[in-house]
């Protein structure tokens, strides 16, 4: 297998290293907090939503109108963190071949020579990617969840950490085609940003009225702290009910009367990463079932597909899974054994009564 890594900024990957103290994760995620906040006013459980999904390994999902931010928050976090960033605009004449690369003849050398695409960075900002057609959108498919490209054969890893942030309108506005559902099955979570509250936005006029909030943003960490940290986030502990809970939100998706299409085994990993990534961004080692409850929407709504009926009676997806979410019993206390991760010393999870929505 060749590898292709265009980290020349950091001298090619970093060494590993064994995660400090959960302090370190503390700092460094709150730097990236507030440098995205100082653009995005006003949207903390979208940045904090953000982060969750760049430590979980996963990829994300901007959905909403024209004008409320989508790329300025994918352009936000990846400025904030030192690593290779591409962005890819998607228009209706995009060839799957701009975004993967594809191999040239070399008539020096007499044999043909692999032009990498847009997608060899670390973090790639996918905009208006429900612009181009369903061919080129597909091109993503394999980089998203294998990390690798194959063109003419042969096969090419993408660098690490690697991460997608696409942004899409609504599929009712003029010149979209809707997601096939394995490409929305590959995004770990999908936000609405929302319209900014009145002081929001007039805070936005003051500060941003007259420059780019962008232009002076600055990295405030970099590609292998960001490694570091997914390391540190694999090693949470989640105890046996937890996980149980979790496949039995899911399942319940797929029996549903609502959903003529319920979410994939990959959405249970990925709810439980996400659950992971959470409970560390909250200082702890283990994962709770609130860790679950929160993140359901996010990683499950956008893989659901709504009967007809459902959508006669204006049932959305995120209604099921608040639907699921309020009938699914949550795991009674369990005695959970101590991890090693983030030294906060915090009690084990059988000692709190998990909240139900």
């Amino acid at each position: 297998m060749t590898t292709y890594d265009e980290r020349a900024s950091h001298g090619g990957a970093p060494a590993r290293a064994e995660p400090r103290a959960g302090d370190d994760l503390t700092s460094t995620v709150e730097r990236i907090r507030g440098s995205v906040e100082a653009v995005i006013e006003g949207k903390p459980e979208v940045v904090q939503l953000s982060l969750t999904v760049l430590l979980a390994e996963g990829h994300l999902l901007i959905e909403d109108v024209p004008g409320v931010g989508k790329t300025m928050l994918a352009k936000a976090l990846a400025r904030s963190i030192d690593c290779s960033v591409r962005r890819i605009q998607f228009t209706p004449d995009l060839l799957p071949s701009d975004i993967t690369g594809v191999s040239i003849w070399d008539q020096q050398r007499r044999d043909f020579e692999f032009k990498p695409g847009a997608i060899f960075a670390q973090i790639v900002i996918g905009d208006e990617i429900n612009r181009a057609s369903p061919k080129t959108q597909s091109a993503l498919l394999e980089s998203m969840e294998e990390r690798q490209v194959t063109i003419d054969g042969q096969t090419y890893e993408l660098p690490a950490p690697f991460m997608v942030v696409a942004t899409q309108n609504p599929v009712e506005m003029e010149g979209t085609y809707p997601l096939p559902e394995a490409q929305r099955d590959r995004f770990m979570a999908r936000v609405s940003i929302g319209y900014p509250s009145p002081d929001a936005e007039l805070q936005m006029l003051d500060v941003h009225g007259g420059v780019n909030p962008l232009d002076g943003l600055q990295p405030v960490a970099h590609a292998h702290e960001i490694t570091k940290l997914i390391e540190t986030v694999r090693g949470v502990h989640v105890a046996e009910p937890v996980r149980r809970y979790a496949v039995d939100l899911v399942a319940a998706t797929r029996t549903h009367p609502d959903l003529r299409l319920g979410a994939s085994p990959r959405a249970t990993l990925h709810l439980l990463r996400a659950a992971k990534a959470s409970a560390a961004l909250n200082g702890r080692e283990y994962a709770l079932p609130d860790d679950v409850q929160a993140l359901a929407v996010a990683v499950l709504a956008h893989r659901l597909l709504p009967t007809a009926q459902a959508q006669l009676n204006r049932r959305t997806a995120e209604q099921v899974v608040q639907d699921i979410l309020q009938h699914t019993p949550v795991p009674a206390g369990h005695r959970q054994a101590d991890g090693f991760g983030l030294g906060r010393g915090t009690p084990a999870y059988g000692r709190q009564t998990p909240r139900r929505l």
